[in-house]
């Protein structure tokens, strides 16, 4: 059974709830009013019963990065170790979102065609719906084709402002 080390940070969008293990790397990263999400995505990357929360005794590298992009330092999150469960096929989608930078947004085909999945438009939405660490992992950053917001776990509002934060002008 994994053990993760849960810190809660208020933020401008909410307060966020980070879990990371017991080598500081980050496993979940998501909105605290989104805790029934938080645990069905838990049981798909770990498995039920395959971990459980403890308070953390010390700040995380995590907690301190996120708290320097609320403050201003969007690339403050750019080098946080992740680690998830997943598919490999899910896992490439995240990794290939953690290519998008800050002040950029990318389309669905876009990630499809980064990882040589072309095809695989839908199913990139769907691994980007099932990602489990928000904001770092940058699903936030995927807009429609037409330059449109689309869906976001967190709502689009967050997205909104998420993007507005690290400079991203909406139409």
């Amino acid at each position: 059974m994994m053990t993760l080390y849960e810190e809660l940070l208020p933020s401008p969008v909410g307060t966020i709830t980070i879990l990371t293990d017991g080598d500081g790397v980050l496993r979940v990263l998501e909105f605290e009013d989104f805790g029934a999400r938080m645990e069905r995505l838990l049981r798909l990357h770990y498995g039920p019963g395959g971990w459980r929360t403890v308070p953390a005794t010390r700040t995380s590298d995590a907690m301190r990065a996120m708290t320097a992009y609320f403050a201003g330092d969007v690339s403050a999150i750019d080098g946080l170790p992740t680690a998830t469960g997943g598919t490999a096929f899910q896992r490439s989608v995240w990794a290939a979102l953690r290519d998008v930078g800050a002040g950029r947004t990318v389309a669905y085909v876009d990630i499809a065609a980064a990882i040589g999945r072309p095809s695989a438009v839908r199913a990139v939405g769907l691994a980007n719906g099932s990602n489990p660490i928000a904001i770092v992992v940058p699903c936030h950053r995927i807009i429609g084709r037409s330059g449109a917001l689309t869906g976001y776990g967190g709502g689009l509002e967050r997205k909104r402002w998420l993007l507005a934060h690290e400079g991203v002008g909406l139409v």
